[in-house]
């Protein structure tokens, strides 16, 4: 395997002077959810016990997390299994490692007269993540197939960043919107309702809504040369979600890191992750490959490259 973007066998791991204790740097977004259960890691020790040392490195988007990924100047990142099976496809080693299921839906103000997405003509939607954007190709599929509706023809989009959606959602500026799990949270709080989400729109086409969306990722070469590396790592990340699950008191001391405004947003924040945790043990491969196949045959090339089918070798089988 060739290396990737100059890291040595795609794999690039510091190590500590004074130990043999191996140090993984996680390059995720520096404010995204993630951080609440890799502060969990860390404050606890659940690395450590796992045999590595957990270096987290903020940064200012995904595009510049991928980036270090590639370039060798991270270990792990956090992005959805689609784009590492396009990866795959495109001859890049790359695996993933489960980390969480959740996802949001089309939601509209509590007011709105809507009770379904026929009711939706003519209207405006914002949409986080662009016109490819995963939740919004499941949900125009969905439409196409309960109502004949061409969910993109009959109505005008409005695509922004997840941020500038939330407020152009809970202003009114737009009907409906699409965005992120977390800002869905605090549209939520915020008296905003799911008109449908996204999980019921997967297992009305036939896919398997407990299939993780997002995940870590790493390079094969670690799986291959240090499987207890990547055994650890799913490891502490289960610790980490076994207590997020259960201890309200863990959430307490992240509430400062949570950018929740009120206590409403906390519990939603706090009610969406534990929602999102996916159960442990190995991925259900062959629903993953019938989400891939929707996928491609709503995104084609543009999405998923040349990974018309689910590539092998995509998901880290671990025991977490």
């Amino acid at each position: 395997m060739k290396a990737i973007g100059g890291a040595v066998s795609g794999l690039c791991l510091a190590t500590a002077s004074f130990a043999d204790t191996p140090t993984l740097r996680a390059a995720v977004l520096k404010f995204g959810t993630v951080n609440w259960e890799l502060n969990t890691i860390q404050h606890h020790g659940f690395d450590a016990a796992h045999g590595f040392d957990l270096e987290v490195q903020g940064m200012a988007g995904g595009s510049a997390a991928k980036v270090a990924f590639q370039g060798g100047e991270a270990d792990v990142i956090v992005s959805d299994w689609l784009w590492v099976a396009r990866q795959r496809a495109a001859g890049n080693d790359f695996v993933f490692i489960p980390y969480s299921k959740a996802v949001g839906g089309i939601m509209v103000q509590g007011e709105s007269t809507a009770q379904d997405l026929t009711d939706l003509e003519g209207a405006q939607i914002g949409i986080a993540g662009g016109p490819l954007d995963k939740s919004w190709l499941i949900l125009r599929a969905y439409a196409e197939k309960n109502h004949g509706m061409d969910l993109a023809g009959q109505t005008e989009q409005v695509f922004g960043a997840p941020p500038l959606i939330f407020g152009a959602a809970t202003s009114g500026e737009v009907d409906a919107a699409i965005n992120f799990w977390h800002f869905g949270a605090k549209m939520e709080a915020g008296g905003m309702r799911t008109l449908l989400s996204v999980a019921e729109a997967s297992a009305d086409l036939g896919l398997d809504p407990e299939t993780p969306l997002l995940g870590y990722v790493v390079r094969g070469a670690m799986l291959r040369d240090n499987p207890e590396l990547v055994e650890g790592l799913a490891a502490a990340s289960r610790d980490a979600k076994d207590l997020l699950a259960s201890d309200d008191a863990e959430w307490a001391r992240l509430r400062p890191n949570m950018n929740a405004d009120d206590d409403a947003q906390f519990a939603a924040l706090v009610a969406g992750f534990r929602a999102g945790i996916p159960a442990p043990g190995p991925i259900d491969e062959a629903a993953a490959g019938r989400m891939l196949e929707l996928m491609y045959d709503l995104g084609g090339e543009e999405l998923l490259g040349t990974a018309t089918e689910l590539p092998a070798g995509t998901f880290a089988q671990t025991g977490s």
